[in-house]
């Protein structure tokens, strides 16, 4: 299957008009310190403020409200590493809808709290988020239940799109945008919106180096099947599947991909816990992470840092604070 930038992002727009009463527009804040640190007007989504602490409550909404009466009755299934579940659970709770959470073996305890005190029911199946996804799709097929993909899904990419269509009317006049990538759902919604409003518009693609699924596959032109390591930056680690929608369209959106390593990642979560006095979680920590990295091309432009998330576990955040480098 594949799908427009066009149709991605007429949907997005229709998307933020339907979720207006169910997720936070959430500020676009100037940041002097990040702006005076790279030279660069750094700008910052704060989507750690969502509602669930993450922007996958955008899609995760919007794929629930598309359901029928009759699928609404059956529920609905997903796999997540934590925040989509969060998400569809937050969404389903709201909607009435039964919601099964699927999660990787390795899935912290925060994610896992956070989605069973949405109403979730939480599962636990499989080390990598692909072979979770996967089982996932079985179980929903098997029970007559609609599967919620975390990025595989036209309602779920325009549901993050939503967050591109605040952007624009935020700052109309932006430059470039930082966006962290899993499986591309976010970036693949915010581009399509940022692109057709202004396609000089230089949409960075960032993963950690550590889980590049997304980037060696773009470059080598098909969905490769990669092993992924350990990672701050849990929320964008693992695979994707063969037939995602995203794959084409991080193709024709993301103008640079770029990959942090584990130190960079941490160094931009504490500078950002420093700086602007919020959580930012490991894939947030990878957009900052790739600014701070690539300052100098940036030099006077309107830069937006999409942070993704604020759900950081305290162990986490006890991990790299104790790093030797702090």
């Amino acid at each position: 299957m594949t799908i427009s930038v066009d149709t991605v992002a007429r949907d997005a727009e229709r998307a933020a008009e339907r979720l207006s009463k169910y997720v936070v527009v959430t500020p676009l804040s100037y940041s002097p310190q990040f702006s005076e640190a790279t030279g660069a007007k750094v700008w910052l989504k704060l989507e750690n403020l969502q509602d669930t602490g993450s922007f996958k409550l955008r899609g995760a909404t919007n794929r629930l409200l598309a359901m029928s009466a009759d699928e609404r009755r059956q529920g609905c299934v997903t796999a997540s590493s934590g925040n989509h579940g969060a998400g569809v659970a937050c969404a389903a709770a709201r909607l009435g809808i039964k919601g099964i959470v699927f999660v990787p073996e390795q899935t912290s305890k925060t994610k896992v709290d956070s989605i069973r005190a949405y109403g979730g029911d939480v599962r636990h199946y499989g080390t990598d988020g692909l072979d979770t996804e996967l089982h996932a799709r079985e179980f929903a097929a098997s029970h007559d239940m609609v599967y919620v993909s975390p990025y595989n899904d036209p309602a779920v990419v325009a549901g993050q799109g939503s967050c591109g269509v605040e952007i624009v009317r935020q700052l109309p006049d932006v430059d470039a945008v930082f966006v962290s990538i899993g499986g591309g759902g976010l970036i693949s919604g915010v581009g399509s919106v940022l692109k057709q409003h202004d396609p000089s518009i230089r949409m960075v693609g960032c993963q950690p180096a550590a889980s590049p699924v997304m980037t060696r596959s773009i470059e080598a032109g098909e969905v490769l099947e990669l092993e992924s390591h350990a990672t701050l930056s849990d929320g964008t680690a693992g695979g994707v599947e063969s037939d995602s929608i995203t794959f084409d369209l991080c193709r024709e959106l993301v103008d640079d991909f770029v990959l942090v390593d584990e130190e960079a990642i941490a160094a931009a979560m504490i500078e950002f816990i420093d700086k602007q006095h919020q959580l930012a979680e490991g894939a947030a920590g990878v957009a900052l992470a790739a600014l701070l990295a690539n300052a100098a091309e940036f030099r006077d432009r309107n830069v937006v840092i999409l942070i993704c998330g604020g759900n950081v576990s305290s162990e986490t955040l006890r991990r790299i604070l104790t790093r030797g480098d702090h």
